[in-house]
């Protein structure tokens, strides 16, 4: 389960032009889609005991948090705060921390108080403001000038969507350290002996990374087209979604920390699992890679 988005994507910009930016989408897209669908598993097959007071305790702070964001009120140290206790409420009541994390950004407003023309026009006041305001001989600000800047920055706090400019924030944080900690975290395979793998578990888990992902993912979008519920661009050939659907095979991080909660009790399996997951993945973005190479240069369309 779960494509790895960072991966796959890796492998699309390799190709570079080859591909076209509407096959980025289709896999940035079902990739999200992949991880909520993992995150799920998570939740339904994975948690806990459930510990309903606190359930409820969590759920009752969320509504405060889905409230002010549907007032437009948004303050990042109350979803701090808030986002701690709804993580450690969630993790003792029995349910998966993860599915706090995804709610808590549900609460995250992504409207603009103000729209781009009447945030040019203040921001021309605010230059204007600047230009004419008192300059002093030290190398500081005038409290005329502090002011101008002020103002600017709470017409820039406003133009700005809260939840594009936490995710701008976040960014860095997530993609250079969070990640890669994930990732190594799960990662790690000791194998003491060729006694400890289950070559069967290795091999189905293999299977389904290449060909239930290859293959699932074709026959739904070709289903889907022929029910006349969706629309391929006229860019994307056949060959290019089979070869994404192929890449989508790749299921790193996401997948070998489900294989660690599905295993817990059989900690023996974990390794054979990480192997499994690691060499399909491999096969996956390989057989996807020579598709899309091959079939970008003449395009067949569907």
């Amino acid at each position: 389960m779960a494509t790895d988005i960072a991966f796959s994507l890796a492998i699309l910009n390799v190709l570079g032009k080859r591909v076209p930016l509407s096959l980025k989408i289709f896999l940035t897209a079902f990739a999200i889609v992949d991880d909520i669908g993992a995150v799920l598993v998570i939740a339904i097959f994975y948690s806990g005991n459930i510990n309903i007071t606190l359930l409820l305790i969590a759920l009752a702070m969320l509504s405060i948090l889905y409230f002010l964001s549907y007032k437009g009120i948004y303050s990042k140290f109350i979803m701090f705060f808030f986002g701690i206790i709804i993580w450690f409420l969630f993790l003792k009541s029995g349910i998966h921390p993860t599915i706090a994390g995804i709610l808590l950004a549900f609460s995250v407003p992504i409207r603009q108080k103000i729209d781009t023309s009447k945030f040019l026009v203040e921001l021309e006041n605010v230059y204007n403001n600047i230009k004419t305001a008192s300059v002093l001989k030290k190398p500081i600000l005038s409290h005329e000038q502090i002011g101008h800047v002020d103002n600017l920055n709470d017409w820039s706090a406003k133009f700005q969507s809260p939840l594009q400019h936490l995710e701008h924030s976040l960014h860095g944080w997530v993609a250079y350290f969070i990640i890669p900690i994930f990732a190594l975290a799960n990662a790690g395979v000791l194998i003491s002996g060729s006694d400890n793998l289950d070559t069967a578990l290795v091999i189905n888990i293999i299977i389904c990374l290449v060909l239930g992902k290859g293959i699932g993912i074709t026959s739904i979008v070709l289903l889907a087209q022929k029910l006349k519920w969706i629309e391929v661009p006229s860019d994307i050939s056949f060959k290019q979604i089979i070869g994404v659907a192929f890449l989508a095979g790749i299921g790193f991080t996401m997948a070998i920390f489900i294989a660690s909660l599905a295993f817990v009790s059989t900690p023996e399996f974990i390794d054979s699992a990480k192997i499994g997951i690691l060499i399909g993945s491999f096969i996956s973005a390989i057989i996807g890679y020579v598709i899309l190479r091959i079939g970008s240069n003449k395009e067949q369309k569907i």
